[in-house]
């Protein structure tokens, strides 16, 4: 390959293309945030050197893009095996940064992300890439997600330990988005590769799966397929909601995990309902995901969101008030992405424009979150207190059942539907797996009945509060 003093044409090209390519991926306000201020160093011996003016641009750039540039990098020189991020220190010297990953070997690891067996199965690229900051050193615990937290630490030091138990097959932890079910699945399999890189771990998404399996119909090459997934030691699958409906999908997954099971070998799965609420998923699948331990992880309090915060800004090293870390605490409660999200804007702003971190500034920054946090209420979650409310299944808001006592939950659902959200008739009905018109009829029965019946307006201002609070 060709050195980069001066850089080559041929490496002068590459990088353009890189960029180029990188730009149409992340679209041009992402590009413009994170990456004009990218420089190629060097590129020698199958690795590309990057350097960025700050280790807050570093560190974002190498949690989120690094292995993606590895890719496109690759793309245009198949000798490409690595990319190492640098940041440029005020006297002009370019410094490696260590990128802040588990240590896979009694050494400290290295600062890069490589195309190696490290995040790769035995026979391709079928693993996703696990996320550096996915620990269980860096998990937040709290009265939500206790459980889940033992469980999947639980699963994880038996993966290693002697003997190599299975204290329950399969593992399943669902709950709504950015509540910590991803994170809790890297930092298993981070444990088990750590502790002893000699155990074949395979994390994917159910998409990616799926992808897989076509892939192997298609090449037929299921014989291959089939040996790769029931030969691991660990198998992880996250959202598997999403093969709800996909028969043959759901047929090869059924096998892969019976196979699994009947050679001791451990399963972990995600997903975002409970195994009995999930849609479109066969009965008998159903069954087997809620053979072991189901844990579920609740939306998060103001205990655990400040926990959170105060974590992140420690490991950031930012300085940020604690008044400001209990005001958004309190003002972003959807989900732990979001909440983290906030956090970064912050301290990004403060990095970058040069001013203090302040409630003033907070307000200023995040005025469209804020805004949007205000009322925020979803109809996913409407239809759950309800469900919950009237001790009735998930799955009936759904359901073509007509009997009274699902029927009027049901018909309070779509009410308040209508009443907490921006959503259309349509979209409502739909949600339900219904039109609109029926969506209209259930809000005016309703309306009509809350002058007459006491006890069902109680139960309408009861949920209506818990849903606002």
């Amino acid at each position: 390959m060709t050195q980069s003093a001066g850089f080559g044409g041929d490496v002068q090209g590459q990088w353009v293309r890189v960029r180029g390519r990188l730009r149409d991926e992340v679209g041009e306000a992402a590009y413009r945030s994170w990456f004009t201020s990218m420089t190629l160093r060097d590129v020698a011996g199958g690795r590309v050197r990057l350097s960025v003016p700050s280790r807050f641009l570093r560190d974002r750039v190498a949690a989120h893009y690094a292995d993606r540039i590895r890719a496109l990098w690759n793309g245009e020189n198949a000798s490409i095996a690595a990319v190492e991020i640098l940041v440029d220190t005020p006297n002009g010297v370019r410094a490696p940064e260590p990128i802040s990953t588990p240590r896979v070997e009694p050494a400290a690891a290295p600062a890069i992300l490589q195309a190696t067996p490290d995040i790769l199965d035995d026979k391709g690229d079928v693993s996703a890439p696990l996320d550096p900051r996915f620990t269980f050193e860096n998990f937040v615990v709290g009265k939500p997600n206790e459980l889940a937290h033992a469980a999947a630490r639980r699963v994880a030091d038996a993966c290693v330990g002697p003997g190599r138990s299975v204290p329950f097959n399969p593992l399943f932890l669902y709950g709504g988005v950015g509540l910590g079910k991803t994170h809790l699945m890297h930092a298993i399999a981070w444990h088990v590769r750590t502790q002893d890189p000699s155990r074949k771990v395979i994390y994917l998404s159910a998409e990616k799966f799926m992808y897989q399996f076509i892939r192997a119909l298609r090449f037929k090459d299921t014989m291959a397929f089939k040996e790769q997934f029931r030969s691991v030691d660990l198998l992880m699958i996250d959202d598997v909601q999403f093969i709800s409906g996909k028969e043959t999908t759901q047929e090869e997954f059924f096998h892969t995990f019976n196979a699994l099971v009947d050679q001791n070998r451990q399963i972990v799965i995600s997903a975002d309902k409970s195994p009995s609420d999930l849609e479109g998923m066969e009965e008998r699948m159903r069954s087997r995901l809620g053979w072991g331990l189901v844990a579920d992880i609740h939306p998060t309090t103001y205990e655990l969101r400040l926990g959170i915060l105060q974590a992140k800004a420690e490991q950031r090293k930012a300085e940020v008030p604690p008044k400001l870390l209990e005001f958004l605490a309190h003002k972003i409660t959807s989900n732990v992405r979001e909440l983290e999200g906030a956090l970064n804007r912050i301290a990004a702003h403060a990095q970058l424009v040069g001013r203090a971190i302040t409630l003033e500034t907070a307000h200023e920054v995040l005025q469209d979150l804020l805004r949007a946090s205000e009322r925020r209420v979803t109809i996913d979650e409407i239809q759950k207190r309800v469900a919950e409310h009237y001790n009735i299944r998930l799955s009936d808001m759904h359901s073509a059942r007509r009997a009274r006592a699902v029927a009027r939950p049901r018909q309070v659902a779509m009410y308040l539907s209508k009443q907490l959200t921006t959503r259309s008739l349509p979209e409502i009905g739909r949600k339900f797996f219904r039109d609109h018109t029926t969506v209209m009829h259930a809000v005016r029965t309703i309306e009509d009945l809350r002058g007459t019946d006491r006890s069902l307006a109680e139960d309408i201002d009861l949920l209506r509060r818990m849903l606002e609070s």
